[in-house]
């Protein structure tokens, strides 16, 4: 057996015995009471406060190499820590122990005619691997939500963020220890060989559940097409906001810069903007403007390239692109019906908004666009599940089956049926 063999062989026997120790974790969570659960997850959270100046420390490795490598910014923004993000991380997690329980937590319930009772509570879905690559939050989100519902995970982050995500992990162990918990309840995989994944990919001999990705389209594509077991993901997060007709600009125009420049690398980030074509006089001037000035370059087609002679022309490419930066593209519509066949033809089902006060036009569009989030009169930086009242969330799923939006605690458990009789017998 060569080198190559062999670092290929110890991959595959460290990640196997990872997926047995998760195996044997989750059967342990599956019995937590809530107190245990949420004991891990407050000192989780005072572990990271304690060690916020060696958690920014080892995140400075991390962006020295991103940088050295010519990474570009909005990679950095991603994988930058701060004290404040790591305090926002702190924060996350208790706001994931305040939510309730939801292991038994009973979702359905009917009698039959003979007297059956039939009741569907909420299970853990065992053991989850999560794959992601730049963002070192993840380490603590993952965890703290798998937790939550009762399963054991296995954490693989990218190695741009490896320093960072063992130092938070480290504050993660350190909860579990002091809920007596089983650190096998969150485990880091400690390498950064590329095989480790394929192994994920191909279930640890069972051991994994479900797989969710988060990251770009390469790596959730790779996942996609080589996982064996179920994945909650989505590929793309090209959103869209449309200006209608109806719309009030001066709510309009702050909501559109909001959607692109709050943060330009996150998946809710909007990617185009499409106008009606009866939008009063000075709607599309504004909104072009405000973007421009903003810092946002601005690709459009000829009538938004005629509003203003910063706007760059756009190819038939930009209609389909996920820029993750501040460039937006703009298109001109013929009403709402219009809008609603170029997100279906160019979107990625994941967010879409409408701006409008006309209600009907609006019910129209949220009931005809088939995207996992579809907001009105709101940002699409919202699609997220901390700001869906989830405490914090795993990811996006723009599936349509089990999990669909932010995959948050409850989206991260199944169920089982508990059938309750005074002696009925099925009859011949």
């Amino acid at each position: 057996m060569n080198s190559i063999e062999r670092v290929e062989a110890d991959t595959v026997d460290l990640m196997r015995g990872l997926g047995r120790s998760a195996t044997l974790a989750a059967k342990r969570l599956a019995r937590a009471t809530r107190e245990e659960k949420d004991t891990a997850l407050l000192g989780a959270a005072a572990s990271l406060r304690a060690q916020t100046d060696a958690i920014v420390e080892a995140n400075a490795i991390d962006v020295a190499a991103a940088e050295a490598a010519g990474r570009p910014a909005s990679f950095i923004d991603r994988l930058t820590l701060t004290p404040e993000r790591v305090e926002a991380m702190a924060v996350g997690l208790e706001a994931i122990s305040e939510l309730d329980d939801p292991i038994g937590g009973l979702m359905a319930e009917w009698r039959r005619p003979n007297k059956l009772k039939i009741e569907r509570v909420r299970t853990p879905l065992g053991v989850i691997g999560v794959i992601y690559e730049s963002r070192p939050n993840v380490t603590a989100d993952a965890g703290a939500l798998c937790l939550k519902a009762g399963n054991a995970s296995i954490l693989r982050g990218g190695s741009e963020s490896y320093h960072s995500a063992r130092a938070i992990h480290g504050c993660l162990c350190e909860g579990l220890r002091a809920a007596e918990l089983p650190e096998a309840a969150i485990q880091l995989v400690p390498t950064t060989d590329r095989e480790a994944v394929g192994e994920m990919l191909r279930g640890l001999d069972g051991a994994i559940d479900v797989i969710v990705p988060r990251g770009g389209k390469s790596l959730v594509g790779r996942v996609q097409d080589e996982a064996r077991v179920p994945v909650f993901a989505h590929l793309e997060g090209i959103c869209h906001v449309y200006l209608d007709r109806g719309a009030d600009l001066e709510e309009a125009v702050p909501i559109i810069v909001n959607s692109k420049l709050r943060r330009t690398g996150i998946c809710g980030s909007a990617e185009t903007l499409l106008v009606d074509a009866e939008a009063p006089a000075g709607h599309l001037e504004a909104a072009v403007a405000a973007l421009l000035e903003g810092g946002c370059e601005v690709r459009g087609d000829e009538a938004a390239m005629a509003v203003d002679p910063r706007v760059k022309p756009a190819s038939g490419v930009d209609w389909g692109t996920e820029y993750l930066d501040a460039i937006i593209s703009v298109k001109i519509v013929d009403g709402v019906d219009e809008a609603i066949e170029h997100i279906a033809e160019h979107g990625s089902s994941h967010t879409d908004c409408i701006l409008t006060e006309c209600y009907g036009t609006a019910a129209h569009f949220v009931a005809r666009v088939d995207s996992a989030i579809v907001l009105h009169n709101a940002s699409t930086q919202f699609a997220d599940g901390g700001e869906f009242g989830m405490g914090a969330e795993i990811g996006i799923a723009t599936g349509k089956m089990h999990a669909r939006g932010p995959v948050g605690v409850e989206q991260l458990t199944s169920f089982k049926y508990i059938v309750r009789g005074a002696g009925q017998i099925r009859p011949n």
